[in-house]
């Protein structure tokens, strides 16, 4: 993949930019949250270059592109994701500080030929 980025100014410091190929490491689990605002959250295994071994990170999709993800995706299968890192800070039932890094995308392709991957009359029902 091949990415351009022009930068203006002092922009450099402000570029939050994630683009990440794995796997599927848990199934998508979806909370409804009102007003029909939705979120999947899965974790996504990425493979490290020339080493043996994968990352796992955490993402989360939003709306209608957490229903497309509810729908055809599962554990185990292969995606891209683009999107931006966000820190989450909460206190744990102890009182004790804990701090979560994940990805929240902006855009995820499915990649693995499956009988669950979308249609483009699929997808575009699911989006009117």
């Amino acid at each position: 993949m091949l990415r351009y980025v022009a930068f203006h100014g002092n922009e450099r410091s402000s570029l939050n930019s994630v683009s990440l190929i794995g796997n599927l490491a848990t199934d998508v689990d979806v909370k409804e949250l009102g007003d029909e605002r939705r979120v999947a959250n899965f974790v996504l295994a990425v493979g490290r270059a020339g080493r043996e071994g994968a990352d796992f990170v955490r993402v989360a999709a939003w709306n209608k592109q957490a229903e497309l993800c509810e729908r055809y995706l599962a554990k185990g299968l292969q995606i891209g994701v683009d999107g931006r890192l966000r820190s989450r800070t909460w206190e744990d039932g102890e009182g004790r500080r804990q701090t979560a890094l994940e990805v929240v995308a902006n855009h995820v392709d499915f990649l693995s030929a499956t009988s669950r991957r979308p249609t483009p009359a699929t997808t575009e029902a699911a989006m009117a």
